[in-house]
């Protein structure tokens, strides 16, 4: 099957200038820290994808029904309400370390922070690391 083309695709824009540009000191402290993280996990520079994700890496995804996709290995987004961190599998897969991580919430493949200080930096570096483990 053909890959699919989606709307969300990695671009040139300036990662530093989105950050410098968010409105508050946490969420751009928060987002230096996620690239400083993420970063030294997936040994890839961070990239803009689409207007408000900073991704790492790259990778197929592919769906059940055999669609596949070019996708980031990990990522974030620093919205308004949470920060949105996007892996490329089902978070139920972390359900053991996400007992640990502290405050957030979670979507199918996304965890939702407010802050980071509101969660275990270890064991969000650990489900990181199985993130974008091969």
């Amino acid at each position: 099957m053909a890959k699919a083309d989606l709307k969300t695709k990695q671009t040139e824009a300036s990662v530093e200038a989105f950050i410098d540009a968010l409105p508050t000191e946490q969420q751009r402290d928060d987002s230096r820290a996620l690239v400083k993280l993420m970063g030294a996990i997936t040994k890839s520079p961070p990239k803009l994808w689409g207007p408000s994700i900073i991704g790492f890496g790259s990778t197929t995804l592919k769906y059940d029904s055999g669609r596949e996709v070019d996708w980031m290995q990990c990522g974030f987004s620093p919205r308004k309400a949470a920060i949105t961190l996007y892996f490329t599998c089902d978070i139920a897969r972390y359900a053991a370390d996400l007992d640990r991580l502290g405050k957030h919430t979670t979507g199918k493949g996304c965890l939702y922070i407010k802050r980071l200080a509101d969660v275990d930096a270890k064991v969000l570096e650990a489900v990181v690391r199985k993130a974008v483990k091969p």
